[in-house]
Order: C-alpha cells, then sequence, then structure tokens
C-alpha cells in the first residue's frame, strides 16, 4: 500500500492521478489534512485518511499498512518545517512502512541563503539517521516559481531582478510523473536521488530572452541591486518577510545552488522534460481556438 501525504495539494494531486493510471485505487493512501475536501478521490477508490504532521495522534492511523510513505514537505519555514517532518519521518517509521520518499529540492544545503533549501537539508539528515530504508527526491526548482516570481515583469517587458545565476527550472508536472514513477520502482535511488531536473539550466537574462523569442516581442533584462528589489517589490504589496525570502532564491543561485542538470528525470519519463521556452510559450501566448 503507497501512502502519499498532502494528496489535496498540487503536487500530490498529481501524483495521484499518475498512480491511478497504472495501479488500482485500493492500493493507494491520500492522506490529507481536510479529508472533506477529497471527497471526490474517495469516490474512484482510493482511500482517504486524517493525517497532519502537526496532529501526531493522526498519523500512526494515516501510515498504517504503508508498505511506502511520500511525505510531501510542508509549506512552512524554520524550526516550525523541521517539527514538523521530524514528527512525519519518526510516524511512518513507527508505522513500519518499508521506505520513505521526501520531496526535497535540488538545492538542500544547510548554509543556504534560500530558507527553503536549508530546511529541506535538515530533513534529509533526520531521513539519514532513522534506520530503514529511503529516498529524497531533490526535486529541480519548479518552472512554476519563476512565473510567480517574475512572470508580471515578463508582461510587461522588463525584467528587473539582482544579479541571479543558471537555474534548471522544471515542471510540477514532470517531477509529479517522476515521483509516481518511483513509488512503483521501490529498489530504484535509496538515498538521496540526482538532481531531478530539466536538461537546461538559465539565468534571468537568458529567460527574458527566450521571452522575448516566444513573444515577438522585446522584453528586457535589467540588474538591480538586491535592496532596490526587495524595496520594489515591497512597494507592489509583499510583505517584507516574503520578499526576504524571494530573495535569498537570487542569493543562492548566484553562487550556483540551482545550476546543476541530469539525465535522470528524462531516464526516468522516457522523454525529455519539458524546458523553460515551452513553460514561457504556453504563459506568454494565449491559446489559439
Amino acid at each position: 500500500m503507497l501512502v502519499i501525504t498532502g494528496a489535496n495539494g498540487q503536487l500530490g494531486a498529481a501524483i495521484i492521478e499518475n498512480l491511478l493510471r497504472t495501479l488500482p485505487a485500493s492500493q493507494l493512501v491520500a492522506s490529507v489534512r481536510k479529508p472533506a475536501k477529497a471527497a471526490a478521490l474517495a469516490g474512484r477508490g482510493v482511500q482517504v485518511r486524517a493525517g497532519d504532521f502537526a496532529h501526531p495522534e493522526q498519523l500512526a492511523a494515516a501510515f498504517a499498512g504503508a508498505d511506502q510513505v511520500l511525505l510531501i514537505s510542508a509549506n512552512k519555514l524554520g524550526e516550525e518545517a523541521r517539527q514538523l517532518h521530524r514528527t512525519a519521518i519518526g510516524a511512518a517509521r513507527a508505522a513500519g512502512a518499508g521506505r520513505i520518499l521526501y520531496t526535497s529540492h535540488m538545492g538542500a544545503r544547510a548554509d543556504s541563503p534560500f530558507e527553503p533549501a536549508s530546511n529541506h537539508a535538515a530533513s534529509e539528515a533526520m531521513l539519514a539517521e532513522r534506520a530503514g530504508a529511503y529516498t529524497s527526491l531533490r526535486q529541480g526548482f519548479y518552472a512554476e516559481s519563476a512565473l510567480h516570481m517574475v512572470g508580471q515583469s515578463l508582461r510587461e517587458g522588463e525584467l528587473r531582478v539582482p544579479e541571479d545565476g543558471p537555474v534548471s527550472w522544471t515542471t510540477r508536472a514532470d517531477l509529479a510523473e517522476a515521483d509516481a514513477l518511483l513509488l512503483t520502482q521501490p529498489g530504484r535511488f535509496e538515498g538521496i536521488t540526482p538532481p531531478l531536473t530539466a536538461g537546461h539550466a538559465v539565468t534571468m537574462a537568458e529567460v527574458a530572452a527566450l521571452a522575448s523569442e516566444v513573444s515577438g516581442r522585446e522584453i528586457r533584462h535589467v540588474t538591480v541591486t538586491d535592496e532596490e528589489w526587495k524595496r520594489a517589490t515591497m512597494a507592489r504589496g509583499v510583505p517584507a518577510p516574503v520578499a526576504e525570502l524571494l530573495l535569498g532564491t537570487f542569493r543562492a543561485a548566484r553562487r550556483g545552488d540551482f545550476a546543476a542538470t541530469n539525465p535522470a528525470l528524462q531516464i526516468l519519463l522516457g522523454r525529455a522534460p519539458q524546458t523553460m521556452r515551452e513553460v514561457l510559450a504556453g504563459f506568454l501566448m494565449p491559446s489559439q481556438p
């Protein structure tokens, strides 16, 4: 039996959709904070169980009978995130899961200026300390995150960002498909996986150039200081802590934390992952009727 946590989220829901193409629904458990929101999955035969990392008393039942548990990382920061992951890892081990999979990040580093990456590094250390098989999925940086950060600037025609470095932006859809495949291949990628990334890493200057090509209009790239970018971001209504978190992305990128590429994702999928050009084309060019 496979237990997928966070199954109401975008990644978790996509993973379950991929699994349902090859496995009977009776072999899948959707662990969610609010079971009522997973009624559609229950209607398709997937077992739905309450499983909130912040409520340890739920997790024994949520993970009961699991051969594998996929822990989708919590959307939290700092010690709160680490405690939630510590609780979930302990509960999965206590439930007797033969293998724990965890959605980490290609840039996981204990000293990362991008706070989520340091949280992932801490969670990987927790997995390694606990006896038993585990797979830490070193996911490429979501291409959707790039659009969230700079999509509006691309539409406006000027990309004003701090100094950066190459990032191997990777789509959530490709990663969800790969995660599902790895759940059906228990002996593959024990420990930390290679970076699961698209084939090429690009800088923001290259993103602007690609966007110009696919849209047919010039999109300028302008490098600004960290503080100038942070002030402008806050002026758009982004809270200071969030602006600082996003600035950490650029700081980590400029030292090369997100530059790695690897063929592992393409091999898993049996096809080339989506490119940033394709992502930008879908974002900037309206679909034709």
